[in-house]
């Protein structure tokens, strides 16, 4: 590096400011370093021990590592499979459970020796893309990652909406409208302790609920993408179970544009990746949604799987 292009450098890097996101995944922690544009510097993502002294550990070591590149302090924002309790400061909700009941933002800024931002993983995804990804022509976005499980968000003016439980928007654990009479007696009752209700809309739409009731109606053992690379073969069976799964997922986005009516919802997860499901349920939605006319855009993310981390960095976005 020539002498010039040295000090260009050094000049970047002491008069801008860097944040840190970090997605707390069940097997993986992710973290990336944004400048104050969301220009990345740097990403990584590594393995832990699934329990939660070696999740603080190595999302300090991460923090570390990136300060080192930038030679100053970040801000540090975290996305978690669960949420921080206003009143208690415990997680709950967390499907990597030893999280659940531990003061995780408490132990966090201890450690780190900082305030600490947290957020559900769903509302990460969310403000990303509200900010810098598919939703950033739109002032109204509802985000839904749907893959393993589902989840969802909303974003009003690049600010999440999390509503006094925290939970507003995410309607991944409530019944499927309008079900039909094999929907009600498939039976699905769903194995999360504070739901256990049946008819749970992620029985029905996740990635995995998808191939469940596929796998069990056609006595197979395949996976999602292995379905829709059947259904674009011309698989009959195939092509039914997705005209079903559209129908399913375009019922219960109705009910969340009959409440917030978003200008733009983004899907995100292994399930976004189904190019006819854009094509498809704006069709659809007229059927379930009272209105004259369905204008909600219905778009596919723009940043993937590096949406949640991202997010996570853009909660210091004051």
């Amino acid at each position: 590096m020539n002498s010039n292009k040295f000090n260009i450098y050094n000049k970047y890097y002491m008069t801008t400011s860097f944040k840190i996101g970090i997605d707390y995944g069940g097997t993986k922690i992710e973290g990336i370093l944004l400048d104050q544009k969301g220009y990345e510097i740097k990403r990584k993502r590594t393995s832990y021990d699934k329990n939660y002294d070696s999740g603080i550990d190595t999302i300090k070591q991460l923090v570390r590592e990136f300060e080192d590149i930038v030679n100053t302090n970040c801000t540090v924002g975290i996305g978690i499979p669960g949420s921080s309790s206003y009143e208690t400061g415990l997680v709950k909700n967390a499907n990597s459970i030893w999280l659940n009941n531990k003061p995780f933002k408490k132990d966090l800024e201890e450690t780190l020796k900082r305030e600490v931002r947290l957020m559900n993983d769903a509302n990460c995804f969310t403000l990303s893309e509200s900010i810098d990804g598919a939703g950033a022509p739109y002032k109204s976005v509802f985000g839904i990652i749907i893959g393993t499980g589902l989840g969802s968000g909303l974003s009003f003016n690049n600010q999440i909406i999390e509503g006094v439980n925290q939970v507003a928007g995410d309607w991944g654990h409530q019944p499927l409208p309008y079900p039909t009479e094999d929907e009600v007696k498939a039976d699905l009752k769903c194995p999360v302790i504070n739901c256990e209700r049946p008819l749970c809309a992620e029985q029905f739409i996740s990635g995995s609920g998808f191939e469940k009731n596929f796998n069990k109606k056609n006595n197979l053992n395949i996976t999602a993408q292995e379905i829709v690379e059947l259904g674009l073969k011309g698989d009959e069976s195939a092509n039914k179970e997705l005209s079903l799964y559209e129908d399913r997922l375009a019922r219960l986005i109705s009910i969340m544009i009959g409440i917030f009516d978003p200008e733009a919802i983004i899907l995100g997860g292994g399930m976004s990746n189904i190019e006819r499901l854009y094509q498809n349920i704006p069709l659809l939605l007229p059927k379930y949604t009272f209105s004259d006319k369905v204008r909600n855009k219905i778009l596919k993310n723009k940043h993937g799987d590096s949406s949640g981390v991202r997010g996570a960095a853009w909660l210091w976005n004051d």
